[in-house]
């Protein structure tokens, strides 16, 4: 049984989405995220959701894969809404108790902030299911080239990042076959009080990190095999290219920024 979780997993395609330079993928998605925090009134959010759902859209990817990546967020999600429901008071109160209160200014940036999280989500999402982790680490080693004038390590940076998201999704199923195989033994991982359930981790944990470890020395035997040098200049056998619908989707996104200005300010 594989996990549900999707961060760091890629889904071949052959989408306009997939198509793009990763490079104008990573830095779009920064700016997106960026463009989010500007909205503040329901039709600025509107705009961000069907702009998200398009973008979606456009990946011919099916949507259950983004609700996905969503699902593991829930709690955090859920949490910061109730903070905003529950500690923020403002407009008409329709409860109150000592610091808590439940107003319309409460319940009004509670749903914003679930929108605002939910949309950051699906566009992260969106980017790891598109662009293999080996155009990623590509991607950021360029976009990190100026910093090789400070003697900055990129090339080692980008590696690191991408070992990093290519290894969740497989320490993550790793996690699940060590449950079953706890599970089968009669471990019981959701019953009992908090110090039962913690003392159950503890199964997990052990087997878990000794799989890492051994993951980390065949991926290091690998490398040394095949003469890996972090000091080596560094080629790619793939090389990325910059096309007309990248520059083209900055230009969408500029559309975009201009929008929620001018919705936002209206």
């Amino acid at each position: 049984m594989m996990t549900n979780l999707m961060i760091g997993r890629y889904l071949p395609g052959d989408s306009l989405v997939h198509r793009m330079d990763p490079r104008s993928k990573i830095v779009l998605v920064f700016y997106f995220i960026c463009i989010v925090f500007l909205a503040d009134n329901g039709l600025s959010y509107l705009v961000l959701g069907l702009f998200t759902l398009l973008a979606v859209l456009l990946t011919k990817i099916k949507l259950i894969y983004f609700w996905r990546g969503i699902r593991p967020a829930i709690v955090l999600i859920l949490f910061t809404v109730m903070i905003q429901v529950f500690f923020t008071r403002g407009g008409q109160i329709f409860w109150s108790w000592g610091p808590f209160a439940l107003s319309t200014a409460g319940l009004l940036n509670a749903w914003f902030i679930f929108l605002r999280l939910v949309i950051i989500i699906c566009m992260s999402t969106l980017l790891t299911l598109t662009t293999s982790p080996l155009d990623i680490s590509s991607a950021l080693s360029s976009l990190m080239t100026p910093l090789k004038w400070v003697h900055f390590p990129v090339d080692i940076i980008a590696l690191m990042l991408s070992i990093a998201l290519r290894f969740v999704p497989t320490l993550m199923d790793e996690t699940v076959r060590i449950m079953n195989a706890q599970r089968a033994r009669g471990v019981d991982f959701g019953s009992g009080n908090l110090i039962q359930q913690i003392k159950a981790v503890v199964p997990i944990l052990i087997p878990l990190f000794v799989s890492a470890i051994q993951h980390a020395e065949d991926l290091d035997d690998a490398m040394t095999a095949r003469g890996y040098r972090t000091d080596a200049p560094r080629t790619t056998y793939r090389i990325i290219q910059w096309h007309t619908r990248d520059t083209l989707s900055f230009g969408v996104f500029i559309v975009l920024t201009v929008i929620i200005l001018f919705v936002r300010t209206a």
